[in-house]
This record gives C-alpha cells, structure tokens and sequence, in this order.
C-alpha cells in the first residue's frame, strides 16, 4: 500500500523564495530511491503561511530506508555536501495510507 508523508514547514516571512531556490536545486535528489513515487512543494496560499512538502512512498519502509539513508542526508545538505542551516523555523511531519476504492 502506498504512503503520502507531508513535513509542514513554517517558513519565516520573506524566506520561501530561498525554500523554493534550496528545493529547485536538488529537485530529483530522491528520483531514483527505491519506492519513490513522486514529490510536490506546495506553497502557501490565502491565510495559510506553511509548505507542504508532499512525498509519495510505494511502502513506509521504503520512506523509513530513504530517511535514515544518507541520500537524504545529501538532499538536505549544501552542494557541497556540508548540513546547512534550516529555512524553516518549525517543521511537523505528516503520514497517511493511501486508501484505495
């Protein structure tokens, strides 16, 4: 059964141009993950002031095996590998099963 797992991100103000700029530049870091099945940033709109960073998981350990990997240490480091300081100022992660009908 599929995953959906959303990290809510609270963004300080003026900082989302630099989320999206961090994001673009590592845009198919996780392409090739075993059980990845897509990604989306979604921005804030109206009187909404968090990112949704939507990844999609052919099973929860294959999250859980990309997670505690370090290709996800690399994607969330500079390019030149060295960790970097967060844009976000809160981060919640979300998790649900895909139901099928």
């Amino acid at each position: 059964m599929s995953i959906v797992v959303i990290n809510a991100l609270s963004v300080p103000e003026g900082q989302g141009s630099e989320l999206e700029a961090r994001f673009a530049a590592r845009k198919h870091a996780v392409d090739q993950a075993p059980g990845f099945e897509g990604f989306n940033l979604l921005r804030p709109t109206g009187d909404n002031t968090q990112y949704f960073v939507y990844t999609q998981w052919a099973s929860r350990q294959d999250y859980e095996n990309w997670r505690d990997s370090r290709d996800s240490a690399a994607a969330h480091a500079d390019q030149d590998g060295k960790p970097r300081k967060p844009v976000a100022s809160d981060a919640e992660l979300l998790e649900f099963d895909i139901v099928e009908l």
